[in-house]
């Protein structure tokens, strides 16, 4: 009896725990590319997410290419990701992918150094930091 009530506690632990067995659920996996913070949508490293205004929402198509992007990197995907709800997939000129928002591909400014910075807001009249 004594082994089976260990036993019920163990996996009701596990079960807490997100772990059983030998499968493993990380919590550090989000739901979204993106997290909400201050209004503002920030990346996986917590730095501000921008949108391009010469960007058309829908097309699947990033304008933001070669030096534009080496000063605005695009919100990249990970090889395994699937689009979900709000956010899609596009595939950029180079081939690779970035994620895109509400039909807006994202990306961060090379001078946001650390979380909170803003710096690219209003830039040139044409990047917009990106709002949930």
């Amino acid at each position: 009896m004594k082994a089976l009530i260990t036993a019920v506690a163990t996996a009701a632990l596990l079960a807490a725990c997100g772990t059983t067995g030998t499968s493993r659920t990380s919590a550090a996996t989000p739901s979204t590319p993106t997290q909400a913070a201050d209004g503002t949508l920030i990346g996986p490293d917590g730095r501000t997410l921008y949108t391009f205004s010469r960007d058309v929402a829908g097309s699947g198509k990033s304008v933001c290419v070669e030096t534009c992007a080496t000063n605005w990197p695009p919100l990249g995907v990970a090889a395994a990701a699937q689009p979900r709800g709000d956010y899609t997939i596009i595939t950029r000129a180079d081939g690779s992918k970035q994620w895109a928002f509400r039909g807006m591909p994202l990306y961060y400014f090379i001078k946001d150094t650390k979380p909170g910075d803003k710096m690219g807001q209003g830039m040139g009249g044409v990047w917009n930091v990106a709002k949930p």
